[in-house]
């Protein structure tokens, strides 16, 4: 990666996501709660609307953006979660959530002084979904093609294997779960 970046320290919450949108679809109710049961195409929409009120470049990650900072970029430790090799310290996952979603950043940052990136909600990401390339590549975009998007991190509803920074996961682009939300980047 060469392009400068600013991850979101937090998932969007519910009350970011009201105050753009003006409704709230999540199904976990709570201000400081992962805004969640919204697609990619949800997203792009949210974020269009984010870009006209405050003139910034937010946009989602792409999924190299948001593995790299999910494995604590130049700080990384090599943990198997964003964090930690110990999952309960860092996801609300399947074993430790009570079967919903929790506040925003309640359990440990990863190196970075990132939140939430192996549990919670999965995030999606920008790139449409493929196999990788076996080639090295500068700023990867995904697939130039394709009927589906990335996301990534686990969620609530994932298990330890779900979790890892390296999973991948997708859906298409109208897709909502009660486990999925988004993550902010901000270009400069």
């Amino acid at each position: 990666l060469t392009n400068d970046y600013y991850m979101g320290k937090y998932e969007v919450t519910q009350a970011l996501w009201q105050a753009v949108m003006g409704s709230n679809p999540s199904k976990f109710k709570g201000d400081y709660l992962p805004v969640e049961m919204v697609s990619w195409d949800d997203c792009q929409e949210f974020i269009s609307k984010l870009i006209s009120i405050t003139g910034r470049k937010f946009r989602l990650p792409t999924e190299a953006e948001w593995e790299y900072a999910a494995r604590g970029g130049k700080k990384s430790r090599g943990y198997q979660y964003s964090g930690s090799n110990s999952i309960s310290d860092v996801a609300w996952y399947t074993d430790n959530c009570g079967s919903k979603t929790h506040p925003v950043g309640t359990k440990q940052a990863n190196e970075l002084g990132i939140y939430d990136m192996s549990g919670n909600v999965g995030e999606w990401c920008q790139d449409r979904y493929d196999s990788y390339v076996s080639s090295s590549q500068t700023n990867p975009i995904g697939a130039v093609n394709g009927p589906l998007r990335v996301f990534r991190g686990g969620s609530w509803l994932g298990y330890t294997r779900l979790c890892r920074s390296s999973c991948r996961c997708y859906g298409t682009p109208n897709w909502c779960k009660d486990n999925l939300g988004l993550r902010l980047v901000l270009s400069e």
